[in-house]
């Protein structure tokens, strides 16, 4: 460890706080300055730090950055670390904070070995992922615009008779709708127009994922995940995007508790306190593993649709796709019956889809 120096990077869009500490304990930790955030930059200052073959261990926190620069950094041949953020150690009278003293706490800190690194998805991984988190948003959008529309014809007194929105009665009922003023139905048609074009927009980001999965190198992952009920094509690729590699995680209570699905605790000698599921990790994959869980509250069984999908996997992940159906449809009876509300019960079922996964 004496002859290593650790390298924190404060990583902000034009600038990079560097601060190095090195030597054994009660070593030398020391501010470097602000350096432009380019690669040219960059190759100058790893150049300067490993003059005399010195070793270099660097570190940053995930964000918004990206992995460029740890790209950049392992491509020169040397240790980069991706902090996560939430799980770095703070002093809590610590109300000070600044580039400087984030980059010297970096250091420090991954001097004693107390980070805690991401895990970096290759370029093809990345790629795949961007794309899925871009129907996400093109998913809120498009509820978004559903919302703006509905709450302009309730303004207005104009509310549909029926039972459901957005069904194809719906659809001709709003071609219906009149306003005397002209402004006012130019609105209501921006407002489809709107819709449409967000609907569009899912529809074809859709598509493009069901072409590209196809020559994934998860591809595999993706058709197996869906043998499990509830997890159709959308869930199982959301899920295999944000969680990436599965087998990094020793044991499902880990990726449980990675996708914020576990309960949060706050005990203190004898006593103790449990709340609802801590709600860390990944929001998108939790998100969609819920909803898929929903379906757990029928009767198990095979569908035509669930056929289709399993038809071609092995017997194994078939196997392990339909005891998790009669466990899971079986605890979500008893849940509800004990009177537990139905999100608890979904968010439960979801925990344990995991462990299935």
């Amino acid at each position: 460890m004496n002859n290593i120096v650790f390298v924190g990077l404060d990583v902000h869009k034009a600038t990079i706080a560097v601060a190095v500490a090195e030597g054994g304990r009660g070593g030398e930790v020391r501010e470097l300055g602000n350096f432009i955030n380019r690669p040219d930059h960059i190759g100058e200052l790893v150049a300067r730090l490993a003059k005399g073959g010195r070793s270099l261990s660097f570190c940053y926190e995930a964000g918004p950055c990206g992995y460029g620069l740890y790209r950049q950094l392992t491509g020169l041949g040397h240790e980069c670390l991706v902090v996560a953020p939430s799980l770095i150690p703070m002093k809590a009278g610590d109300r000070i904070k600044t580039d400087r003293r984030d980059a010297l706490m970096l250091a420090k800190l991954h001097w004693a070995g107390e980070l805690t690194a991401v895990w970096i998805p290759d370029d093809g991984h990345e790629a795949m992922r961007d794309l899925i988190r871009a129907r996400s948003t093109a998913v809120r959008v498009l509820g978004k615009a559903r919302q703006h529309l509905q709450g302009f014809l309730l303004r207005h007194g104009r509310v549909y008779a029926g039972k459901k929105g957005w069904t194809l009665a719906y659809r001709r009922w709003l071609t219906t709708v009149r306003f005397d003023h002209a402004a006012q139905q130019l609105v209501l048609q921006d407002y489809i127009h709107a819709v449409a074009d967000a609907e569009a927009r899912v529809e074809r980001l859709s598509r493009q994922i069901e072409d590209l999965a196809q020559n994934w190198s998860q591809a595999p992952v993706v058709a197996a995940l869906q043998a499990m009920r509830g997890v159709a094509f959308i869930v199982a690729v959301t899920l295999v995007a944000e969680v990436g590699d599965f087998t990094r995680f020793p044991n499902p209570r880990q990726l449980m508790a990675y996708l914020g699905l576990v309960p949060s605790e706050r005990s203190s000698g004898s006593t103790v306190r449990r709340a609802g599921i801590t709600k860390a990790g990944n929001a998108l994959a939790r998100r969609a593993l819920i909803e898929g869980a929903w379906t757990y509250r029928m009767q198990p069984r095979v569908s035509r649709k669930l056929h289709d999908r399993i038809e071609a996997l092995p017997q194994t992940v078939r196997d392990i796709a339909w005891k998790a159906q009669v466990r899971l449809c079986a605890r979500y009876r008893r849940l509800a019956a004990a009177g537990k509300p139905k999100v608890v019960v979904t968010t439960a079922i979801a925990r344990e889809m995991l462990g299935f996964v």
